[in-house]
């Protein structure tokens, strides 16, 4: 078949078809199954950063976790409703909160990370450990080309 033929045939071998469709299939996963213990994928990233790189104020944190200001702010509001988070002020700028994980968040930051490898597992069935590890290095690839880096 020439590469400049249309139709559904073709589509299905499309790289950005597959990773779109493979893309909205992991998201549902996610959602699905982070909701299932209480959690959001936004409460993993932002747990996961707090763990990872300590305290930061809202707009560090934001960067940190890829997080769009919009959501950022909500998801915080929901990690510090079960306190998972605490919010303090910045000392060196009174305008900015401090955000911290609490012991109850690295608590749930685990709980969620057990359930996030099993969606990894479920979600990568059909492939084996070293295809796995080659599908990761391939697109990390492909999204530093795209991010610049």
């Amino acid at each position: 078949m020439d590469k400049t033929t249309a139709g559904p045939q073709r589509l299905r071998t499309l790289p950005s078809w597959l990773i779109t469709q493979t893309a909205q299939h992991a998201h549902r996963l996610v959602s699905e199954r982070l909701a299932e213990i209480g959690g959001r994928g936004h409460h993993y990233r932002l747990l996961a950063a707090l763990d990872e790189s300590g305290p930061a104020s809202q707009a560090t944190l934001g960067r940190r976790s890829a997080i769009h200001l919009s959501d950022l702010v909500a998801a915080i509001n929901e990690l510090a409703e079960h306190d998972l988070v605490s919010r303090t002020p910045d000392p060196d700028d009174r305008r900015r909160n401090i955000i911290t994980i609490t012991p109850a968040g690295r608590r749930q930051l685990k709980k969620l990370g057990r359930q996030i490898d099993r969606i990894q597992d479920d979600l990568l069935a059909p492939l084996s450990t070293a295809e796995r590890e080659q599908l990761t290095t391939l697109l990390e690839r492909v999204l530093r080309h795209h991010q610049g880096a």
